[in-house]
């Protein structure tokens, strides 16, 4: 046996959204703070490449790749890397990351009820995981401040004409779309037609309205986000979405940044407020759970707390390796599995 790399992963997924974590056998990547070092991995690619490409990898697989935290209040830093991102945050992959740290003892389990800080390159991430009978049953995360950018902008799709949409920020930065209002009913059946149609929905909204952070250096719109109608019952509303990730793949999960953002619109229309529920549900019907409290502004737009419950399982452990004779030392993609992005 041959290799140049060993690299220890504990692969997870969390509502059904691969999210797998590098434990072992990778130096932290250069720079002062997590964002640096995300900005690093993104421009080195090599790793990114590595994990997400096949043979090793996949445009359904995202890793995430844990780092000594910069802040002494968390347990542990990670680094999130997506097919074609590497984001400053992201829900279902901090759920991941949580339910590893606790379920192989990175993080002990402490009761009934286990409080740790995680620190993505976005800022603290407060864990609250229910641990009842020494396993982990669900993992409630306390995301970023989120916002919404533009309610009702106006925008041009091929082929589509005029679209009304929204766009916000959860974590990572989103172009919102009525999703009845598109013709889609979000079964899983729609899911290659609602990948393509997101792509290139992400596509023009970045080239026509575009995103800027006002203190992160976050300058694009990451996603698209297709809701469905909300009914409410009491506190609870509950709804359908369909997130599409570049280059045009749609989570599995209801999207931990997605329902933040959303949450982000709905309190910025004033239909949800501080106390309510909303249930997510993904295509394959997997449930985030969120809530939020009010937060300081984000530069000049009102924000909030937001906070999500789902839960994650682990599917196995495996070492990574690298033949130095194999020809695609960094894997390969091609546009059968890994389309093309389109062009705003």
């Amino acid at each position: 046996m041959q290799t140049d790399r060993v690299i220890h992963v504990v692969s997870a997924h969390a509502e059904g959204e691969v999210g797998n974590v590098i434990t072992g056998g990778v130096a932290p990547p250069p720079g002062d703070t997590l964002w640096q070092q995300r900005d690093f991995l993104a421009r080195d690619g090599s790793l990114r490449r590595l994990m997400l490409n096949e043979p090793r990898g996949g445009v359904f697989t995202h890793v995430d790749l844990l780092v000594p935290p910069r802040d002494p209040r968390a347990a542990m830093g990670f680094l999130i890397m997506e097919p074609e991102h590497t984001p400053p945050m992201s829900g279902s992959n901090t759920i991941c990351v949580a339910t590893v740290c606790l379920e192989t003892g990175i993080v002990p389990i402490a009761g009934d009820e286990t409080r740790f800080q995680l620190e993505a390159p976005a800022g603290l991430i407060e864990i609250v995981a229910d641990t009842r009978g020494g396993r982990v049953n669900a993992i409630e995360i306390a995301n970023v401040a989120s916002f919404a950018d533009r309610l009702g902008a106006a925008l041009e799709v091929a082929g589509l004409g005029t679209l009304t949409v929204d766009t916000a920020y959860g974590g990572d930065s989103f172009v919102i779309a009525d999703a009845a209002a598109l013709g889609l009913a979000l079964t899983p059946d729609e899911a290659r037609d609602i990948a393509t149609l997101g792509a290139r929905i992400t596509a023009a909204a970045n080239a026509q309205l575009g995103f800027s952070h006002p203190r992160e250096d976050w300058g694009h719109i990451s996603f698209c986000q297709f809701a469905g109608p909300l009914r409410r019952d009491g506190a609870t509303l509950s709804g359908a979405n369909a997130v599409v990730i570049d280059p045009g793949k749609i989570d599995r999960s209801p999207c931990g940044t997605g329902c933040s953002a959303r949450m982000a619109v709905l309190a910025a229309r004033g239909e949800m407020k501080p106390g309510e529920t909303y249930a997510a549900r993904s295509l394959i019907g997997g449930r985030f759970d969120g809530r939020f409290t009010a937060a300081a502004p984000v530069g000049d737009r009102p924000a909030i707390a937001p906070r999500i419950r789902g839960r994650a399982w682990l599917t196995g452990t495996h070492q990574v390796m690298r033949d130095p004779a194999d020809p695609w030392p960094e894997g390969y993609r091609l546009s059968d599995t890994w389309p093309i992005l389109p062009q705003g």
